[in-house]
């Protein structure tokens, strides 16, 4: 298949280009496109065989649910069967932007996007070429992220291009995300309740609903006959080629740790700013690099670092380890499933 790629600048959008793009929506196709987390891989949410095309593209398991992207809150009614105050609250709140809300779903959404399950995770995002592509559409996009499955999620347009090209339809390359991890999901049908962490914090969370609990495996590794309900929860996600370790202790310690596991290998080391000068006995051929400082720039800079990592070849990576506090909780939930859990305590 060619895959035609386009550049739009979502300053100066052009539409023609979102037309095509819809027309490929409506008609089956895929197409993916920036939204302000990371690239969408998009089909129509509402037919299945679309639906089918993004697990096959990907090498998604077909019991991981797809998320529904909506344009405005009224498409809401045609896809979901009930919405409550605390939907209301948090959608006044937050929407648009990075938060996915489970719901009941109805009927016209079929299970093919679902992941067989009588519920629809729908988002609204904030990112100005994927709410006019889902105008354009005329019916909601159901989008995981546009990689291979497994894989870093893709921040920029180029990361699609090397997952994507020759397998979709269309490429729609926006620039850089700004968010840099997956959105919030909260399911709705019970207890309030965080299935994936995000950019939206349980902390912001309840001081717009009462309470909100946390699901126990966002920092756990799930069994094997776990039934997903939402994306990222059962699979090993967001991993690099190389062989990824966690370090965890203080930054003195860690930082000792990884300078004598990586002697005589092909490695790379993922840290931030204020701890560089702890790794003054690495060997030139290593990669150190720094996510930045603060937990956004972390959030914003791990899925890039990580596929950089694989552009460089790298046989393994060793990673500090971040506060599960606040938006670091997103972030060790990523490197958690990267990792494949491995962890060392030093």
């Amino acid at each position: 298949m060619e895959t035609k790629i386009v550049k739009i600048n979502p300053e100066s959008i052009d539409e023609k280009c979102l037309e095509e793009a819809g027309q490929i929506i409506r008609e089956g196709g895929l197409v993916a496109f920036p939204t302000e987390t990371v690239y969408g891989l998009g089909a129509n949410a509402l037919d299945a065989q679309a639906a089918a095309r993004i697990y096959k593209a990907k090498g998604r398991p077909s019991d991981n649910p797809l998320i529904a992207h909506i344009s405005s809150v009224d498409m809401l009614d045609d896809i979901v069967a009930n919405i409550d105050d605390n939907a209301r609250k948090l959608m006044d709140a937050f929407w648009p932007g990075p938060m996915t809300l489970i719901f009941k779903k109805k009927d016209i959404v079929p299970d093919g996007t679902t992941g067989g399950l009588d519920t629809v995770a729908v988002r609204f995002p904030s990112n100005k070429i994927a709410r006019m592509l889902i105008e354009k559409s005329g019916v909601p996009i159901a989008a995981p992220s546009a990689n291979i499955s497994g894989r870093p999620s893709p921040t920029t347009g180029d990361h699609v291009v090397e997952d994507m090209n020759g397998i979709i339809d269309m490429i729609i390359d926006g620039g850089h995300v700004g968010v840099g991890l997956e959105s919030t999901i909260i399911d709705l049908t019970g207890t309030p309740t965080i299935l994936r962490p995000g950019f939206v914090t349980r902390k912001m969370i309840e001081q717009v609903i009462d309470h909100v609990e946390v699901d126990g495996g966002i920092l756990e590794k799930p069994s094997e006959d776990f039934r997903p309900k939402a994306p990222g929860m059962k699979y090993k996600h967001y991993a690099p080629k190389a062989d990824l370790t966690m370090v965890k202790g203080q930054a003195e310690n860690v930082a000792e740790y990884i300078e004598q596991a990586v002697k005589g290998q092909n490695a790379g080391i993922i840290t931030i700013d204020t701890h560089m000068d702890l790794y003054k006995n690495v060997s030139d051929d290593i990669k150190i690099v720094s996510l930045g400082n603060s937990i956004e720039e972390v959030a914003g800079n791990l899925f890039g670092t990580l596929r950089q990592f694989d552009e460089w070849g790298v046989d393994v990576i060793y990673s500090e380890v971040f506060e599960e506090k606040d938006l670091g909780v997103a972030v060790m939930n990523r490197l958690n499933k990267a990792a494949g859990y491995k962890l060392v305590n030093v």
